[in-house]
């Protein structure tokens, strides 16, 4: 087992990729940089004398937040997703894999240039209608495609997902004071989270996250998720797919709409642009859900509000789970 980061030399990132025959006649390493702020793995652009490729590589932990242990071999689950994709109206969205070594948990894709992910929309509080209609056009495309029996439950990490979405967000004391990120923000979450009819629905749907369902999802559908380059919209880091229920996705995707925007009726655009059949109630739900726990959760966005504007974000997020 190699690990390799930022601070390896080329030296050492040589045998590795040498060690998985991947590394061309003559081929040498000119530089490694990093292309922009992973949080589960290890991200490197490798540039060689021939071409440029991304190197990603899962560690027993979250990169980002290193006390947090995750399953080592969710870089596999990334694999599999883009191996399962074949729509030509996905497959032109993603990065092409170029070599997966399954010993060392190296998955190594294209490099997609000089791209930058959509968490700019946080801070324009905007977004074109036609980029939110190719997003579900693809997240579409995602969710028809056929997937076997054998594809990754990905279940330790859906566990550690589910913590952080349905349960750690809404426990009175989590060890995490709110007033670190905002203040007031604390005062603020404790209604919600002494909330007894909006824990319970919560719960539930969480309960469903952790069941088994038959659509290929992507698991987090969200603006780190997706890369712009010019007039072209990526879709990366996979690793949280697994087989769920479509409305999950979904309702990720609408609630940064609207907290990146302030704007409700995203839900609605969101919804209308889906064609798929899906569960109008769960979606709403997973919406709330996902707003409330990007809020006084851990996971926290690049978003600069107000605390009456999280106030009202927060409202909007109760009134879709428990209505």
């Amino acid at each position: 087992m190699k690990y390799i980061d930022i601070n390896s030399t080329f030296k050492i990132i040589k045998e590795l990729l040498l060690e998985i025959n991947f590394l061309k006649d003559a081929e040498e390493i000119l530089s490694i940089e990093k292309p922009g702020e992973g949080n589960m793995n290890v991200v490197l652009r490798v540039k060689t004398n021939q071409r440029s490729f991304i190197v990603k590589q899962s560690r027993p932990f979250v990169q980002k937040y290193q006390d947090i242990p995750a399953p080592e071999d969710r870089i596999d689950v990334e694999y599999q997703f883009y191996k399962a994709i074949e729509s030509p109206a996905v497959t032109s969205h993603i990065p092409e894999v170029l070599a997966y070594d399954a010993e060392n948990y190296v998955l190594i894709l294209e490099d997609l240039g000089n791209c930058e992910d959509m968490s700019l929309v946080y801070k324009n509080r905007a977004i074109e209608t036609e980029s939110i209609q190719l997003l579900v056009d693809i997240l579409s495309n995602i969710h028809k495609s056929e997937v076997s029996n054998t594809y990754p439950e990905n279940k330790e990490l859906r566990a550690l997902n589910h913590q952080h979405i349905f349960v750690l967000p809404f426990v009175t004391d989590n060890g995490f004071s709110l007033d670190t990120i905002q203040d007031g923000l604390e005062e603020v979450s404790q209604t919600y989270k002494n909330d007894k009819k909006l824990k319970e629905q919560i719960a539930l749907v969480g309960e469903r996250y952790l069941s088994e369902g038959t659509t290929l999802l992507h698991g987090d559908y969200y603006p780190g998720s997706w890369m712009t380059k010019e007039d072209d919209v990526f879709v990366i880091d996979p690793e949280f797919s697994f087989k769920g229920f479509p409305e999950f996705d979904l309702g990720v995707m609408a609630a940064h709409m609207v907290m990146a925007t302030g704007n409700k009726l995203l839900i609605s655009t969101v919804k209308k642009a889906y064609t798929l059949k899906f569960d109008e109630r769960l979606f709403l739900q997973i919406t709330g859900i996902e707003i409330m726990r990007r809020l006084i959760g851990l996971a926290q966005l690049p978003l600069d509000r107000t605390l009456e504007e999280k106030k009202e974000l927060l409202e909007i997020a109760r009134l879709l789970i428990v209505d």
